[in-house]
């Protein structure tokens, strides 16, 4: 650990130096978890690539003020945390912007549990479920929440497929329109809660 813990500091004495090679190395051995909980809050593979190298430019550009004392990693994860609130904040100020999030939010492809972070944001899922017929709460409550596939829930309920696939787009068309409704608040969600699952 100690080891470890010195060689991390020969590289960042080395990157306040202007070594590139020492920034290649410490790229290669943070940027990966970096990148996948950048990906996590913002649900967009290129957005968060992009996010990325605005870290890493950001650390370039400061590597005289590195501190050698503190943790490098804290130090990477703040600055992280401030470019994912500066890109929330062009969210908040761009319409299509916002219109993509939500698209993302409701959409991406995840884990129920990572899809619904804050319990605020919970209550509007279900509020928005609630706003569903009832087969198509089942549908949507068993796919998406539960994450069963369409042939089980085909066999559960009696219904094709192909209809269950159709309940899904219409559930996503109505759950994406109420959170259009209530946008400043997903934002809101977005921007103060979500950051809290950086680390």
């Amino acid at each position: 650990m100690i080891a470890d813990k010195e060689n991390l500091n020969l590289l960042l004495q080395r990157l306040q130096q202007g070594s590139e090679e020492a920034f290649t190395i410490l790229y290669d051995k943070f940027s990966k978890p970096l990148y996948r909980n950048i990906l996590r809050l913002v649900k967009d593979e290129e957005i968060a690539e992009e996010l990325l190298q605005d870290l890493f430019m950001k650390i370039w550009e400061r590597k005289e003020k590195i501190s050698l004392e503190g943790s490098f990693k804290s130090f990477l994860y703040k600055v992280a945390e401030n470019i994912v609130y500066s890109y929330f904040r062009t969210v908040a100020k761009d319409a299509r912007l916002i219109d993509k999030l939500i698209s993302d939010y409701v959409d991406y492809d995840s884990n129920a549990e990572e899809l619904i972070i804050a319990k605020e944001t919970n209550a509007m899922l279900q509020k928005a479920i609630e706003c569903l017929p009832t087969q198509r709460q089942q549908v949507y409550i068993l796919c998406k929440l539960q994450g069963k596939s369409h042939e089980e829930v085909s066999n559960l309920l009696g219904i094709s497929t192909s209809t269950i696939n159709n309940q899904i787009v219409k559930a996503n068309k109505t759950v994406k329109e109420y959170f259009n409704l209530n946008r400043e608040f997903v934002i809101f969600v977005v921007a103060s809660e979500l950051i809290k699952h950086l680390t």
